[in-house]
């Protein structure tokens, strides 16, 4: 068993924390888009891949059901939801309904350090951009979702935080379907100019650019199918 499996669960933990550790790693393979839509996620190989019984697999695929990640078919088992046209269109509808506000929001609370965190966010993002490989796309990727995520969560609403990370993970499932080009999935200088009109107190520009760079993202989508990895590959075994 690789690392990030291993360091998950040697020995059975109880039910809601072993299924939470399980639903996280998988939810994460899926984020930065190691395990593509349609991918089949048995019980018996989740089971086996984190050394825990097929109750716990259970409960976490149950638990990523919920969230509109994965989907489980009667009598043919779970995967990881393939979602249509249709769901990516509403999926952006809601982050261009959602997010203005929660900007909004985390303008009226941010503090200095925080605007200091979210410029170490972009440097981090930036440094990542300018290397190579496999791994590192796959860090571009999630660093790019947690800028998203950090705004959610220096707003201090927890309830619209949940739904970002739900509106995120199911974004990668759509960009890992339909984006049709190589260049980052979420354009780093327009973090970088929404990260600026917010230290300006120009919530109206914030709130302008940042439904620009959702329409950049989503314009940057078709209907081509990508090829991704299975689930053992995704974990690097």
């Amino acid at each position: 068993m690789n690392s990030a499996a291993n360091a998950l669960l040697t020995t059975e933990e109880p039910t809601e924390t072993g299924a939470q550790q399980i639903r996280d790693a998988i939810r994460d393979a899926i984020v930065e888009r190691r395990l593509s839509p349609g991918t089949k996620l048995s019980e018996s190989d989740v089971g086996n891949l984190f050394n825990v019984s097929r109750t716990l697999a259970r409960a976490a695929l149950q638990a990523l059901s919920y969230e509109g990640l994965v989907s489980v078919e009667k009598n043919r088992g779970a995967f990881v939801a393939y979602p249509s046209p249709d769901e990516a269109r509403q999926i952006f509808a809601a982050r261009r309904l959602i997010e203005p506000g929660i900007l909004r929001e985390a303008a009226a609370r941010i503090k200095t350090s925080e605007i200091q965190h979210l410029r170490q966010l972009l440097l981090e993002e930036s440094r990542l951009i300018s290397e190579r490989g496999q791994t590192a796309r796959r860090a571009e990727i999630k660093a790019s979702g947690d800028f998203h995520l950090t705004l959610a969560a220096i707003s201090g609403n927890t309830i619209m935080q949940r739904f970002m990370e739900e509106l995120v993970a199911r974004s990668s499932l759509v960009i890992a379907l339909y984006g049709q080009s190589t260049i980052s999935s979420c354009g780093h200088n327009e973090h970088g100019d929404i990260v600026s009109a917010i230290e300006a107190k120009d919530l109206d520009r914030a709130c302008h650019l940042m439904l620009h760079h959702i329409a950049h993202i989503e314009a940057d989508l078709d209907l081509r199918e990508r090829k991704g990895q299975g689930l053992k590959e995704a974990f690097d075994l």
